[in-house]
């Protein structure tokens, strides 16, 4: 390659650079997405969330992505006006939505604060205080996911033809990052106040806002040398037939079922772990939020390593399978057995790592480069179907199972909070023995995972009819 044809993306400083940029402000949305994960039973004790609340506050946000389709609409965008404009509007609308979330928590807000009165006029079944944190969720989730596709392709940007799959695998081993330091920082900051981890989401989300806007300066340079070297992909209009042909791709469609599958067997499950340690096993909060660590910490020691292997030796579609199958063996050992919970949340914390490393670069073989927002915008919308109905799911499961638990427990709540220190340490204790009993549950996201991992042998016998490639290497120079 002449010097002339060079670009930033062709140097190895600049590139690792930029990767480890926009990782972080991608983490700082994956921490203010679980970072209300071990907060569970306070929201059940401080501001009388039953579980099916709490799964209704969860889904709220997947709704732009479900029924508005605001990944997809998001990736169209992306496509057509670039990386910079729509991942600063993007990154906004999740500023908002964490205020929100947090000014929903509040003592200020619950005591008639501004727009209390608003939320408390309409839908009586559910509080004012779940009304407001959801409609913060709601933006915030506008907003992630679409970022998560605009990260992913500017990932794609730099890294086409070169590590893809590595540096996909260490940008989604640093975003789960923020989900490992939600699980073990917000249990310790429930004092003074125990809005301030909803709070630190919020700030962290800014400080991502801000690495963002960094990244744009650098973004608009590659651009204009990708132009100027002649290397620059046309851009074409959007046309339906871009989704429709997405949508006629069976490469595509057992990617995306494998997604949705996959990861609501996942994440979902992430949302009620910890208050599953505390119920099944007795731990204590802290010591639950850090058990379901060893999942993004997995993520982060693995995810990577996979990626190399699906950069220079290639079986991505394998490595899908054997993630799957893995997913199935944790369910059922959460669900069956009293196992300790050390050995099933390493075991997902491997195949949380095999799955999105070989997936995700995948799209990049199976669509065009000026499609990729689209296809990971479609993507994330299928993804976030699951995202919506399995908490609530979850949620509603958990409550028929266990009924009268919820209403105990949001009442000695309630009684706590006007005791004396004396009294209130004695409610505590007969509150623990209001157990919550995740059999059902669990056994019912189990299925989930066999359903996916036969997404998994599709998507595998369709590359070997079509002619993908997914299990040959991604790095261009490399062969088998």
């Amino acid at each position: 390659m002449k010097d002339k044809d060079k670009t930033l993306r062709d140097s190895a400083t600049m590139r690792w650079a930029m990767l480890i940029l926009i990782s972080f402000a991608m983490a700082t949305n994956y921490y203010f997405y679980d970072a209300l994960s071990p907060l569970k039973e306070i929201l059940n004790t401080k501001l009388g969330f039953s579980s099916s609340d709490y799964g209704f506050f969860v889904a709220a946000y997947s709704i732009p992505n479900v029924f508005f389709a605001m990944a997809v609409v998001g990736g169209i965008i992306l496509d057509r006006i670039g990386v910079r404009i729509t991942g600063v509007m993007f990154f906004l609308s999740m500023a908002l939505g964490s205020f929100l979330t947090y000014y929903g928590a509040t003592d200020y807000y619950n005591a008639g604060g501004l727009g209390y009165a608003f939320f408390n006029s309409f839908m009586n079944d559910y509080s004012p205080a779940l009304k407001m944190m959801s409609l913060g969720f709601f933006l915030f989730g506008l907003g992630a996911e679409t970022s998560a596709v605009v990260i992913s392709k500017a990932v794609v940007k730099w890294f086409k033809g070169k590590e893809l799959a590595l540096a996909l695998g260490i940008n989604i081993a640093i975003a789960r990052g923020g989900m490992a330091a939600a699980m073990i920082v917000s249990p310790k900051l429930l004092t003074p106040d125990w809005t301030t981890p909803i709070f630190f989401g919020f700030v962290l989300i800014v400080s991502g806002l801000v690495a963002f806007v960094v990244y744009t300066f650098f973004d608009k340079a590659i651009d204009r040398q990708i132009r100027d070297a002649g290397q620059e992909e046309a851009s074409e209009a959007f046309k339906f037939a871009d989704l429709v042909k997405l949508l006629t791709n069976r490469s595509f469609i057992f990617v995306a079922l494998l997604c949705v599958t996959f990861y609501s067997a996942v994440f979902p499950f992430v949302k009620y772990a910890p208050d599953l340690m505390v119920n099944k096993f007795g731990m204590t909060l802290e010591l639950s939020g850090f058990i379901v660590t060893l999942l993004p910490f997995g993520n982060i020691v693995f995810t990577p390593i996979f990626g190399a292997v699906c950069d220079y030796k290639g079986y991505s579609a394998t490595l899908m399978i054997l993630g799957s199958a893995l997913l199935i063996v944790v369910h059922l050992m959460f669900s069956l057995t009293m196992i300790t919970p050390y050995v099933p949340m390493f075991i997902l914390g491997i195949a949380f790592s095999l799955v999105p490393a070989a997936m995700w670069p995948s799209l990049a073989k199976i669509v065009e480069e000026n499609k990729l927002g689209t296809a990971y915008g479609l993507m994330f919308s299928i993804q976030n179907i699951g995202l919506w109905a399995f908490p609530m799911l979850i949620g509603h499961v958990l409550d028929t199972s266990n009924p009268g638990v919820a209403t105990i427990k949001a009442g000695l709540g309630a009684m706590q909070d006007y005791a004396n220190p004396v009294m209130a340490s004695f409610l505590g204790e007969i509150a623990k023995f209001q157990i919550y009993d995740y059999t059902n549950p669990i056994l019912m996201l189990a299925g989930l995972g066999t359903v996916g991992m036969a997404f998994a042998f599709m998507l595998k016998a369709a590359d070997r009819k079509l002619g993908t490639g997914l299990e040959k290497p991604n790095k261009a120079d490399v062969k088998n």
